[in-house]
């Protein structure tokens, strides 16, 4: 089970013999990361995001308007206005407020590419990840009643529990993915090229606001208080790296290590959307609705041109890029070659395929973002 390390929120120490700790009071709380001369090679990105996992971490976002404040308000107001007594099981595991307990178990997925798949990782997780999860839970805080089910893989509430994330998403999430993929893969282009020109370093230098990079160190916050005192905690890699993990709708940088299985790497989640205009972009359901987004886009780019360019906004290879779009690969190829060259899709390479997604401005354009 991955714990988590946010603002109010405890932090597992990974050297064993270390207890947990809360932290309390107006001080200001500091996960140092230490590296090691072989965890700088080991820093990884995420290929993308993960629909379970942002699902999940968006729940305490949508009831808690602390959390990614105005630019999300739209949102909020969207999602609450459509939601059903269904997902009300979703909504229980995760509350509002950075302090209380996130239901990592659905943080699993690693980049999956559809909500099935996430769920199928979710549901066939072995059983000593499930015990540490709910082990977890407990030293957090009251869960609900049918909480240890769900973690003895009781069917009903399985059942239910996954029919309120599917439900959760529709509605929260699903309208806006193709949006929130082509921010991710627009954010994880440009930290690609600033690692390939600038080093490693420069990468995790650059990675918010808010994180610091003092070689060998790498100092996150973990809670922002008065700033009367710094509590500070200490995690060595030893070898086993960092995952860099993009995120919409989290807002914070937050440090998750695995308690399953501690040789696997640190995984970071880092914001992706830092400014209002960002969250509008992606958020904003258009004045004229989706209806006459498409009839803009054909007018503007002719009718295949403008298919290919909303196709590549969940990001996707050449050959599934043509069959979305129902044109021939060498056609697909050739129209992503021309959104290339304007600046509205980017392309980078996968071992033999390549792999196309929209730019910030080709989302723009495709929100209707003036």
């Amino acid at each position: 089970m991955a714990r988590t390390a946010h603002p109010a929120v405890r932090f597992c120490a990974l050297p064993s013999g270390q207890a947990h700790t809360r932290s309390a009071g107006p001080e200001t709380t500091v996960l140092r990361i230490h590296f090691g001369p072989e965890d700088l090679g080991r820093v990884r990105l995420a290929p993308g995001p993960d629909p379970l996992a942002e699902a999940a971490l968006s729940l305490p976002v949508l009831q808690s308007r602390d959390m990614g404040g105005l630019g999300l308000d739209g949102w909020r107001r969207r999602t609450r206005r459509e939601l059903t007594p269904v997902t009300r099981p979703a909504l229980e595991l995760a509350p509002p407020g950075l302090g209380e307990y996130l239901p990592e178990a659905f943080l699993r997925g690693g980049g999956t590419s559809s909500l099935e798949q996430s769920l199928e990782c979710v549901w066939s997780l072995p059983q000593p990840i499930w015990s540490a999860e709910l082990e977890c839970a407990l030293e957090y805080r009251p869960v609900p009643r049918w909480f240890g089910e769900l973690h003895t893989c009781e069917r009903e509430i399985v059942r239910l529990v996954d029919r309120a994330f599917r439900a959760y998403y529709d509605t929260a999430i699903a309208p806006y993915w193709s949006q929130i993929t082509a921010c991710v893969a627009a954010d994880r282009t440009r930290r690609i090229r600033l690692a390939a020109e600038h080093g490693v370093e420069h990468l995790l230098a650059t990675l918010n606001p808010t994180v610091r990079w003092e070689p060998p160190v790498l100092h996150v916050p973990c809670m922002h208080g008065t700033g009367f005192h710094t509590d500070y905690h200490d995690v060595y890699l030893n070898g086993r790296g960092l995952t860099l993990t993009p995120s919409f709708f989290w807002p914070h940088p937050t440090a998750r290590a695995d308690s399953a299985d501690p040789g696997r790497p640190i995984d970071l989640c880092y914001p992706v959307a830092l400014e209002l205009a960002t969250y509008q972009s992606v958020l904003s359901p258009g004045d004229g609705g989706e209806k006459d987004r498409v009839g803009q886009l054909t007018a503007l780019l002719g009718r295949t041109r403008a298919r290919v360019l909303e196709e590549a906004a969940a990001g996707c290879s050449t050959v599934e890029l043509a069959r979305r779009a129902g044109v021939s690969p060498a056609s697909a190829s050739e129209h992503a070659t021309v959104l290339r060259e304007a600046g509205l899709v980017m392309t980078r390479r996968e071992g033999p395929a390549v792999r196309h997604s929209l730019t910030p401005l080709g989302l723009a354009l495709l929100n209707g973002v003036a």
